[in-house]
């Protein structure tokens, strides 16, 4: 038996920060855990080594957490649900966290080391696509920074989406292979599983007690593997964990069939439940990827219910409190399944009466809706539904058939309301409302910024909204400060510090406003420009090597980065570089703003029209490119396989963020947060966060143009004849007419037709009808960055007013609006 002492030395070894320590652990870590020798490892395994290093330093802080869980027997844990963790290089941020990322360094050169190589060597885990899994991360992130237990769950996708290369202009998506070599921050829990059934077909019987039960018999059984990421607060002090379930096989293979020489078969349950978990989002154009993806989603929020309700019976704790242990979110409508499973849990697993059941389940849930794009609002078949969960399609009529008969009851002979409000859409085929179900499942719904949980009432779930009024709630998002700005920018964080000192990484709200009374100091703008000019200079280094894109630091970095979609208009920003284009090459001798037009972000897989745009910026730029007419003065870029990394380099960098959707379809935003604490400029819309961003920095430093949501609705109403924008306005006119003719296609009359004849028959995101207002914008942004003092000036105003668009805030008010969780 060891010795106390023995022990504690174990600990101090493990959790040892000074360089002396530090060093001698990563050696340690390098021999007895990759299995290296010092002088034949690469930098990969020397990255392992400092990250078992680092994960060492974090697990204490985690063990003690849940110690603290146990002990706390009134404790609520939040339960975050997503499709996506979209949780970047882990390294960078652990040791911020941490603060020993200077001891690392210096640990690091005493070996022969570079951190910084290491850092840039690390793979990107592919656990999510977009602003989705971004927020979620975030949201991890300020729960342990402000020492809410938490546990996020979801997927651990083997190949996450895709991979974007880019080839001829067009994108090519190749499968993301991040899981290649191990991930050192996971633990895996073998003795952490749980079985999900899909399929099959349900029975009934009648109890010991007379009551009419439901039995369902599962077609396919998967096992559920838990694999546990810690999430290190700021300061070290709080560890939640990031928990995501790998699908297996609970029989892996068939010996019978194996020996009858059936081989295939002998793997094929294998095969199957292990696709499970292969690749996030899979193309559901076709049934068999619509059956896949909703599979997906059942998968990991029943392994999750199941997890919290053995975490509950391992409390001590009795089920019927259930909600008072853990407060459950839908971060969109993915895991919305989540309602009916914990039903299905609660009434057949643990043989619960239905009303006891469904105060549970409302108590426990809340809801967070993402989008206003009626085609996002997930709906599934309902002959889909009852193939793949017909013990939840029976469920779900229950709950829907109660739910309608209090609405009967309150507005009787409203059939048209009953028809609005129903789980179940029946004007055409029939579909399961998703988004429904999670409304009336939740206690509470949000949106997330002020214009889209206005909407939400008055549009999407207006019917929900007047039924339960205060139900749906506004939860503006933000982003972490720590990643967006102290890991991904030093130089300007630095000097941020210099200034106000370090308490912005935590209190963001409250201290970044100091920042504004050094706005007009001269010697803190030139700081401040040295600063962001690194920024671009870094980019265009990284861009030269390992895409082979030449940047000019010295222009004007305008850039659009997010996922390539019609209501985000990219193809709006292409016209304008067409324009300008067109006018360099009419007068080349015009007074012009030199600008670097920057592109990235990924088009889903089967997603037709985003692809063509993809290839339209490309073939634009090649075209500009040849042009000796407008070097060194307009360039326009795509930058490939836009992810957490490629940002962490690219929001720094920017001076003009294009937030250019069209009014009304942005839910909120994320990446105009960050370019905004980065210090860039934005040129927006009245659109989702936009509208909260442009009241913080006030309209001076802010460019907006564009309709309105409630001017949309009308140009609409009218009769929408996009082209009478395009013969109306020359330069419209002029870059459509090219585009069709083959000018960026090499003579090719057919490679963009789609693209214009849609813009001209209509136009769904009013591409054409903001088009004059946003070249007049741009130009105001063009002629403003010529001005750089007053353009610095304006940078820094940025920064120091958007302290709302801290995550911790936006925790804050989830703590207090929609979970009742009191932070200390």
């Amino acid at each position: 038996m060891a010795s106390a002492n023995s022990v504690q030395d174990c600990l101090e070894t493990r959790t040892d920060v000074s360089r002396e320590g530090l060093r001698q652990a990563i050696l340690d870590n390098l021999f007895y855990v990759t299995g290296h020798a010092r002088e034949m490892a690469e930098v990969h395994d020397w990255y392992a080594a400092v990250a078992y290093t680092v994960r060492d330093r974090m697990l204490s802080t985690w063990v003690k957490g849940l110690e603290k869980l146990a002990a706390n027997r009134n404790m609520r844990a939040v339960a975050y649900l997503s499709a996506e963790f979209l949780i970047g290089p882990q390294l960078g941020a652990n040791l911020l966290a941490l603060n020993i990322t200077e001891p690392v360094r210096g640990a690091l050169s005493d070996l022969g080391q570079s951190l910084d190589e290491i850092i840039m060597k690390e793979p990107e885990p592919g656990l999510g696509n977009g602003g989705l899994g971004r927020l979620a991360a975030c949201y991890l992130d300020s729960l342990a920074s402000l020492g809410v237990p938490a546990i996020g769950y979801g997927i651990r996708y083997e190949f996450g989406m895709f991979t974007q290369e880019i080839r001829g202009g067009a994108q090519v998506e190749l499968s993301d292979k991040w899981l290649r070599q191990k991930f050192p921050w996971e633990l895996a829990h073998a003795e952490h599983t749980h079985v999900v059934g899909l399929g099959g077909s349900t029975s009934t019987h009648v109890d010991e007690k007379g009551r009419l039960r439901v039995r369902w018999k599962p077609g396919k059984k998967i096992m559920a593997c838990a694999h546990d990421v810690p999430v290190i607060g700021h300061g070290g002090r709080e560890c939640n964990v990031l928990r995501l379930w790998r699908a297996e096989a609970v029989d892996t293979f068939d010996f019978e069939s194996f020996n009858a020489g059936e081989y295939f078969k002998a793997v094929q349950e294998k095969i199957f439940s292990e696709t499970i978990s292969k690749v996030l989002y899979p193309n559901d154009d076709r049934y068999q990827g619509k059956q896949l993806r909703l599979g997906q989603q059942f998968f990991f929020v029943s392994a999750s219910l199941q997890d919290m309700i053995h975490i509950q019976k391992v409390l001590g704790k009795p089920l019927a409190t259930f909600h008072e242990t853990f407060a459950i979110q839908l971060n969109d409508t993915h895991p919305a399944i989540g309602v009916a499973e914990l039903m299905r849990l609660l009434v057949d697993e643990h043989l619960m009466d239905w009303d006891q059941a469904w105060a549970i389940t409302t108590r426990t849930f809340s809801y967070t809706n993402h989008t206003l794009l009626p085609e996002a609002l997930e709906k599934w078949p309902v002959e889909l539904f009852a193939e793949v969960l017909p013990r939840h399609l029976e469920i779900i009529y229950e709950i829907n058939r109660r739910f309608l008969d209090e609405v009967r009851a309150a507005h009787p002979g409203d059939d048209d309301l009953l028809r609005r409000l129903s789980l179940i859409e029946e004007t055409g085929p029939r579909y399961v409302r998703m988004a429904h179900l999670a409304t009336v499942g939740s206690q509470a719904v949000n949106g997330v910024a002020e214009l889209h949980t206005e909407l939400l009432k008055r549009d999407v779930l207006r019917d929900f909204a007047v039924l339960t009024p205060g139900k749906i709630r506004n939860v503006t998002n933000g982003v972490t400060p720590r990643r967006w700005l102290a890991l991904c920018n030093p130089g300007l964080s630095g000097l941020i510090t210099s200034r106000i000192g370090e308490g912005w990484q935590t209190r963001f709200e409250d201290e970044i406003i100091r920042l504004e009374e050094f706005a007009s100091d001269p010697q803190f703008q030139k700081l401040w420009r040295e600063a962001k000019h690194a920024n671009k200079v870094r980019l265009a280094e990284l861009a030269r090597v390992h895409a082979g894109l030449t940047l000019d630091p010295e222009t004007m970095f305008d850039v659009q980065v997010k996922r390539i979609h019609e209501y985000k208009r990219q193809h709006l920003n292409v016209l304008r570089v067409i324009a300008l284009y067109n006018r360099l090459r009419r007068d080349p001798g015009m007074d012009f703003t030199p600008r670097t037009v920057i592109f990235g972000g990924k088009a889903a897989p089967g997603y037709y029209m985003a692809k063509k745009i993809i290839k339209l910026i490309n073939s634009v730029g090649q075209t500009i490119d040849a042009d000796p007419a407008v070097a060194g003065r307009l360039k326009i870029i795509f930058a490939p396989n836009f992810n957490v990394r490629n940002g962490q380099v690219i929001y720094p960098a920017a001076d003009l963020s294009q937030q250019i959707s069209t009014a009304g379809k942005e839910a909120s935003g994320t990446g105009n947060m960050k370019f905004g604490i980065n210090g860039a400029l934005t040129i927006g819309t009245l659109d989702g966060a936009n509208v909260e961003m442009l009241e913080c920095v006030g309209r001076e430093n802010f460019f907006l143009f564009g309709l309105t949501t409630e001017e949309v609705a009308q140009v609409k109403q009218a009769g929408y004849d996009p082209r009478r924008f395009s013969e109306s306005v020359p330069e419209l006119g002029e870059a459509l007419e090219q585009i069709a003719s083959g000018m960026f296609s090499g003579g090719d009359r057919e490679e963009f037709r789609p693209l214009v004849d849609n813009l001209l028959s209509r136009d769904d995101y009013l591409v054409l009808a903001d088009f004059e207002s946003y070249m007049e914008c741009a130009d105001r942004a063009a002629s403003a960055y010529a001005d750089r003092d007053n353009w610095t000036r304006m940078s820094i105003l940025n920064v120091a007013r958007l302290g709302k668009f801290s995550s911790d805030r936006a925790i804050r008010e989830y703590c207090g609006k929609i979970w009742n969780i009191r932070v200390g």
